[in-house]
C-alpha cells in the first residue's frame, strides 16, 4: 500500500538590499495569492508572518542584491538551507538601481554623505544573487509581476516549469494596439530589447519604455543604439537609459560600458 504524503512545501521568503517592493507584490496578490497559500506552509517571511522556522525549505523567494559582507556570507546559508531558490525583482536579479555604485567611487560618496563613515561596512558594487549562489529560476521586473509571481510560486509548489512569456515589449504594443512611439513622434524607447512583463504600460500612455524587466533573451542593443541615433539621441543618452533598475545584467552592462568608451 503507498502512502501519500500530506506534508505541504515550506516556503521562505527573504530580503536583501531593496526597497521592499517586490514582496509588497506577493502580498498585494491576495485572493490570487489564497489559492496557492493553502497549498504551502510559510515558514519565514518577516513582511506577513512571526513565524521563523529554521528550514530546511523547499523553496525560498529571494528580494534584493549583495551590497555587504554580510549578505554575501548568509545567501550561501540560504541556499544551502533550500532545495530550490528563486530571485524575484531587478534587484536580485541584476543588482537593482543601486548597481550604480560600481562605476562609482564608494569611498567618496559615503564620505559626503555619511557623517561618520566608519560606521558603514558596504562591499564596492551591488550583485546580483546568482554571482554568488545557484539560482533555479529569475523573475525580472521593478516591480515584478503579480501574475508571473504567482505562476512561479505555483508551478515549482506542483514540481513543474513556471510558464512564463519571454518576448519583448513590442510585442506586448503589438498585441494591446499600441502605436509605437518611435515611430509615430521619434520618442526613445528600450522596448526591442526589454522582457515583457508590464503589459507595455508606458508605451500605453505615449511614453517609452524604461527597461523596468530588464534585457530580453538575445537582445540586439546595436540595433536599438542606431535606431536611437536615427531620431537624434546619442550614445551617453543610451548609457544612461540602460544603467537603471537592471544596470549591472550582462547584457546592458556591457552594452554600457562598450558605449561609454
Amino acid at each position: 500500500m503507498t502512502t501519500v504524503s500530506t506534508r505541504k512545501p515550506t516556503v521562505a521568503v527573504w530580503k536583501f538590499a531593496s526597497c521592499d517592493g517586490c514582496q509588497l507584490t506577493l502580498l498585494d496578490c491576495e485572493d490570487e495569492f489564497l489559492s496557492i497559500v493553502g497549498a504551502i506552509d510559510i515558514a519565514y517571511f518577516p513582511e506577513a508572518t512571526r513565524a521563523e522556522h529554521p528550514g530546511p525549505y523547499d523553496l525560498s523567494i529571494v528580494e534584493g542584491s549583495i551590497t555587504t559582507q554580510h549578505d554575501a556570507d548568509r545567501i550561501h546559508d540560504i541556499r544551502a538551507r533550500s532545495t530550490n531558490l528563486i530571485t524575484i525583482g531587478a534587484c536580485a536579479t541584476a543588482g537593482g538601481v543601486q548597481a550604480l555604485k560600481n562605476w562609482a567611487d564608494v569611498d567618496e560618496y559615503i564620505s559626503i554623505v555619511y557623517a561618520n563613515p566608519g560606521y558603514i561596512e558596504t562591499l564596492d558594487t551591488s550583485t546580483p544573487i546568482s554571482d554568488h549562489v545557484q539560482v533555479d529560476f529569475e523573475l525580472r521586473g521593478c516591480p515584478i509581476s503579480k501574475a508571473q509571481l504567482v505562476e512561479v510560486i505555483d508551478a515549482f509548489v506542483q514540481g513543474r516549469k513556471p510558464n512564463t512569456p519571454s518576448h519583448t515589449v513590442c510585442v506586448d504594443c503589438k498585441l494591446r494596439g499600441t502605436t509605437c512611439v518611435m515611430v509615430s513622434h521619434g520618442t526613445p524607447c528600450m522596448g526591442p530589447i526589454t522582457h515583457t512583463g508590464c503589459g507595455a504600460l508606458c508605451p500605453a500612455f505615449n511614453r517609452g519604455c524604461y527597461g523596468c524587466f530588464g534585457p530580453s533573451d538575445s537582445p540586439n542593443i546595436e540595433a536599438l543604439r542606431g535606431a536611437w541615433h536615427a531620431i537624434g539621441v546619442d550614445d551617453p543618452a543610451l548609457v544612461a537609459a540602460l544603467r537603471t533598475f537592471n544596470a549591472y545584467a550582462p547584457e546592458f552592462r556591457e552594452a554600457s560600458e562598450t558605449y561609454a568608451r
